[in-house]
């Protein structure tokens, strides 16, 4: 929840209505696995609800749509209301004007159409990725919404645009940030540390080697202290770039 105690779906929900008011495309960097199902999820519940209105929905990625047909197909990993949804007919997981873009032309063809709409593109950090290309579009527009739905890493255009930059360089070119930008953080599909640690109480000895490789460095070494204040015996290490191991 945001600090008005508004869940990350209202708050998407809230968005979307705000710009398609407005006449305007809520755009949104997301990873292409877990991340772009998710959403899609919640769109699609929001639609169901009348919340939002019925906008196209462009899932701009062939890794995310790879992923949505695996997801669909592995019926035996999916929870009890998603298996209750399915039972009662339709896709959890699309909502009712979805645009699966997987050809470089699909992805071009989404600038054809200004109408109001939501365009979900990898990458969730806007470091790379077809998701760049609809920035350059969308950017300069006020009209139009970034919305952010997971960790932004330093460094990263993610990052900027969430601390409020003006502008960005794409492609070697600065361009205005006129379009809103939103974080919506409970999005996040990062574990905190006492997940972490239970699934690490589910091994049944310790590893010879615990490598932390994710995360900024204040978190990495307050996840090894956590890590070895649980259990005593296991090494932990923070590997350096370039620093090379014999596994």
């Amino acid at each position: 929840t945001d600090k008005n105690g508004k869940s990350g779906k209202d708050q998407l929900r809230d968005v979307i209505v705000a710009t398609a008011q407005h006449g305007g495309t809520i755009l949104i960097p997301s990873f292409a696995v877990g991340r772009a199902q998710e959403l899609l999820y919640v769109l699609r519940e929001l639609e169901l609800e009348n919340q939002i209105p019925v906008l196209p929905v462009y899932v701009d990625s062939p890794m995310a749509v790879d992923a949505f047909e695996l997801f669909s197909a592995h019926h035996e990993e999916h929870d009890v209301e998603m298996r209750r949804l399915e039972g009662a007919g339709g896709n959890p997981l699309y909502t009712q004007r979805v645009h699966f873009c997987r050809s470089v032309q699909d992805s071009k063809a989404i600038n054809e159409h200004r109408f109001p709409s939501i365009i979900v593109s990898a990458n969730g950090m806007a470091t790379g990725g077809r998701i760049l290309h609809h920035l350059v579009q969308r950017l300069p527009d006020e009209r139009n919404s970034i919305v952010f739905v997971g960790f932004q890493a330093a460094g990263t255009r993610g990052r900027l645009m969430s601390e409020g930059a003006r502008q960005v360089r794409i492609f070697g070119v600065d361009y205005p940030v006129r379009a809103s930008v939103h974080v919506i953080d409970s999005f996040s599909a990062h574990g905190d540390y006492s997940e972490i640690l239970r699934w690490l109480e589910g091994f049944e000895r310790a590893p010879e080697k615990t490598f932390l490789v994710h995360g900024e460095p204040k978190a990495a070494a307050a996840m090894k202290d956590h890590i070895q204040g649980t259990f005593k015996a296991w090494p932990v290490e923070i590997p350096s770039y370039l620093q090379s191991y014999e596994i």
